[in-house]
């Protein structure tokens, strides 16, 4: 009494469903640099942290991968403390740079959402096509 045997092809698609995703890929991004529509808020993205970069090694002296750190961190809200603005003009350019460039990270992050949504769909779409 073998009960198995109409689960077989199930499982043969789900391994080959799962041959198909490629972490790598999704970890850095790359399907997100194909879709044509997800590249503005890409840019923005990346220029946000570029423009805070350069701002915070001219106007705090700190080195350049310092001050991408802090742009990080302070963008994703996490907000160690180990670095913080100290003159007046940068503690004035900080609060403008945290409200514009979290709600920029806001809209790069639904269109990653968006982008694997849809690819999402596409896959259980052409499952149940089989």
């Amino acid at each position: 009494m073998e009960t198995k045997a109409p689960l077989e092809p199930v499982a043969d698609a789900v391994e080959e469903e799962i041959g198909r995703v490629h972490p790598l890929r999704n970890l850095f991004l790359l399907d997100v640099l194909r879709d044509r529509d997800s590249r503005p808020a890409l840019l923005w993205a990346l220029s946000t942290l570029m423009v805070g970069m350069f701002f915070y090694h001219w106007a705090e002296g700190w080195s350049y991968l310092d001050a991408l750190y802090f742009c990080v961190v302070s963008l994703a809200t996490v907000g160690y403390g180990d670095l913080t603005p100290t003159t007046p003009l940068a503690r004035m350019f900080t609060i403008v740079y945290l409200i514009n460039g979290i709600g920029i990270l806001l809209a790069l992050f639904d269109r990653i959402r968006t982008v694997r949504t849809q690819q999402t769909r596409k896959r259980v779409e052409h499952w149940k096509e089989r």
